[in-house]
């Protein structure tokens, strides 16, 4: 079931009159309740993988007792790589199973073998990635003793699957999220406006900004061998914002939905091209898995605590685990590789702490030292995402390579209808961003604006967005980039 689907304009009414209207007494009535309707609303993707869900969370449910109740370290280790390895056995051999295969076979190829190896035709189980993070992070918190096991099956089981953020995140943490699942929750009508709000938002960034790009970015990347640079560069652009926009907006549109049934879940983006430098955009990019990797992976292997090269090598680590997290795709770790290099001068330098407030607080225009580093930041960023979106690493070098020489004649101009379309989409980027840019200071970008305004102009504002909404939304609604992950 899409957000952005008219399945979902019904099943999110119905679901929240029945929480707040008929079961709101009882809070073990209200997790069964969430927990029944999280299990459809993921069964409405294919039912069969509701069985993949169940046996992690039971698996994880029992992993983090065992752990807590165990006598001895050995014994405690025992049910922690039980756990990891089950979960990511799961994960290698529906994502990376034909991706370790072909690579294998390409492999032994260059010495003259030929194995008769054959692929699977595997279909990825929707959010796998998502909520196998989640049971990770809560059997490696007990291990850890950071927390203790939840001796409730249902709020456990809420914690991993709660629909808003079932498929495509945030990460939640278990030291965030299910405390909130173990306590009552009263109706906020504050709260619950201010969610509806964030979820308008998260359906301009989806349907208005991200789909509208796709189009044409996925027409230039599917034929970029014709164009010339410019329209190459234009198709970059607007990937970017596609990318954004998508899984911002799947971001805004859950944590507004969890607002509504009371839950505050973790902020996944906070305008990131807006970063005045690599290291920046990767701490207001995705933060919940940036956030986990920091605390679960380089942590762990040192840190920076051995110094330069220590955390040189240990950021390169998570950055290529991160490409690799992203896709069974070479595309992919080359994207985390790139990003690692990217940072590399602020980690050598040591200012990679330097930008940690958004830029120009307090001011309405950057200086121009701020644009410069903003654009250049953007660039780098923009770079990156081609190997992202591209079909294959010749792909991604064959788009490059046209940006620098398709310049001239001898390569298809956008058509009329196309160069509208195209321009359609800037038209709409640029308010985008201004607002974005209003807006920055707070946790979404429309949470403050319009609050000084009078009544009627503020609900104007609301009601031109929702029609603008309404105006390009599809009736089956368009998958979010970030589900094949």
């Amino acid at each position: 079931m899409l957000f952005n689907s008219i399945s979902f304009a019904v099943f999110l009414p119905i679901v929240f009159i029945l929480y707040w209207f008929v079961v709101n007494r009882s809070l073990k009535q209200q997790n069964i309740l969430l927990l029944i309707a999280s299990y459809y609303f993921y069964s409405c993707w294919d039912w069969r993988f509701l069985f993949l869900l169940a046996f992690s969370t039971f698996l994880d449910y029992f992993s983090g007792l065992a752990i807590h109740r165990a006598e001895s370290q050995k014994s405690r280790k025992f049910w922690l790589i039980l756990s990891i390895g089950i979960n990511l056995g799961f994960l290698a051999f529906f994502k990376y199973y034909n991706f370790f295969v072909e690579s294998f076979a390409d492999l032994v190829g260059q010495f003259g073998f030929n194995p008769n190896i054959s692929t699977l035709n595997i279909i990825l189980p929707v959010g796998i990635s998502f909520y196998t993070f989640h049971g990770l992070s809560y059997v490696l918190d007990i291990y850890n003793r950071k927390i203790e096991p939840s001796t409730n099956w249902v709020h456990y089981s809420l914690f991993v699957s709660f629909f808003p953020l079932l498929v495509a995140g945030p990460i939640e943490r278990a030291t965030h999220l299910l405390p909130q699942v173990e306590r009552k929750r009263n109706f906020d009508y504050t709260r619950a406006v201010d969610g509806l709000r964030q979820i308008l938002w998260g359906f301009i960034k989806k349907i208005v900004i991200a789909d509208n790009c796709a189009e044409y970015a996925n027409m230039i990347f599917n034929n970029s061998s014709a164009y010339s640079s410019g329209v190459l560069i234009i198709g970059a652009v607007l990937f970017a914002f596609q990318i954004y926009g998508d899984f911002s907006g799947y971001s805004d549109i859950a944590l507004g939905v969890a607002r509504l049934f009371g839950f505050e879940l973790l902020k996944n983006f906070n305008f990131p091209y807006f970063s005045r430098d690599i290291a920046e955009f990767w701490r207001r990019w995705h933060i919940s898995l940036s956030s986990w990797f920091k605390d679960y992976l380089y942590i762990p292997l040192g840190g920076s605590r051995g110094g330069l090269w220590m955390s040189i090598r240990n950021t390169f680590i998570i950055f290529l685990v991160s490409g690799f997290w992203h896709g069974a795709n070479w595309t992919f770790i080359v994207w985390g590789g790139l990003n690692a290099l990217f940072i590399m001068p602020s980690i050598i330098f040591r200012t990679n702490r330097s930008n940690l407030d958004i830029v120009a607080k307090g001011r309405l225009f950057p200086n121009w030292r701020e644009l410069l580093q903003i654009a250049t930041t953007f660039i780098l960023t923009v770079l990156a995402w081609i190997f992202f979106r591209a079909a294959s690493l010749d792909h991604a070098f064959s788009y490059i390579g046209g940006i620098f020489s398709h310049v001239g004649d001898g390569y298809i101009p956008l058509q009329s209808n196309e160069l509208r379309g195209t321009f359609i989409c800037f038209l709409l980027i640029i308010p985008f961003v201004m607002i974005e840019w209003l807006g920055r200071e707070q946790n979404y970008a429309i949470e403050k604006i319009g609050f000084i305004w009078p009544r009627i102009i503020r609900w104007s504002f609301y009601s031109i967005m929702l029609f603008v909404i309404l105006m390009y939304m599809q009736t089956g609604g368009t998958e979010f980039i970030y589900f094949q992950f």
